[in-house]
């Protein structure tokens, strides 16, 4: 069977609504935090899938969180050996990173739902034109030579790119919507919410109104693309 390994940043931002195509596209799962003490002796180049999710740390902020470097060297190998991968959010900054690109804090908090704008009407991320889905950042990167860019919003330019068919980075959340780790979103980032100009309640009261179809857009834009790897 072949091997999907999530990388998790914090336990909150797991990989949600993409577990249903990763699993149906017949990937046995696997986890681990970085925070376990074997993650620092994996190579990332072994899993046929490597999932590397979100996480409210910078990728600049390697005194703080020493990992990040580790990881990065090591992601590094596997894009070089092409194999197949997908960063959301803080996971697609690494990815950004690893393959030369600078990333730092934007002029913005990007919190809330609202959709993002397709360059590429042939790429997966068809599914996700239009539909209102979940943003959470204020980091955002230069793009990567060698890429494409596939969809922006109106407050960051670079929203997802890929790399031929194993490489996708999403700087969005699409896999939010129906997990209740949301909670825990809103009550760890007060400082996020506030700066965007939303409020707890309003959060709320959105992922409610657009998180399920979200989530139905993350999941056919995922199997889309597993279904096509290389």
């Amino acid at each position: 069977m072949k091997t999907a390994l999530i990388i998790r940043h914090v336990p909150h931002e797991g990989v949600a609504g993409y577990r249903d195509p990763i699993e149906q596209a017949g990937y046995a799962v696997d986890r681990i935090d970085v925070s376990d003490p074997a993650f620092g002796s994996l190579d990332l180049r072994e899993p046929d899938l490597l999932i590397m999710m979100g996480g409210p740390m910078g990728v600049y902020e390697q005194e703080a969180h020493p990992w990040i470097r580790c990881q990065m060297r090591r992601l590094a190998l596997r894009l070089e050996a092409d194999r197949p991968t997908l960063g959301v959010c803080f996971g697609a900054q690494m990815i950004a990173a690893a393959m030369g690109s600078d990333v730092y804090p934007g002029g913005a908090r990007e919190v809330g739902f609202h959709p993002v704008s397709v360059h590429a009407g042939d790429s997966p991320l068809r599914h996700v034109e239009g539909v209102p889905v979940l943003h959470w950042h204020g980091d955002t990167f230069d793009l990567p030579e060698g890429v494409e860019l596939l969809a922006s919003s109106h407050v960051y330019r670079h929203q997802a790119f890929r790399r031929g068919r194993n490489l996708l980075a999403l700087q969005f959340h699409a896999e939010m919507g129906e997990d209740p780790r949301f909670d825990a979103w809103i009550e760890q980032s007060p400082d996020d919410i506030a700066a965007a100009g939303h409020s707890p309640e309003t959060l709320r009261a959105a992922h409610e109104a657009h998180g399920p179809g979200a989530v139905s857009a993350g999941r056919r834009m995922i199997a889309e693309w597993l279904d096509a790897l290389g």
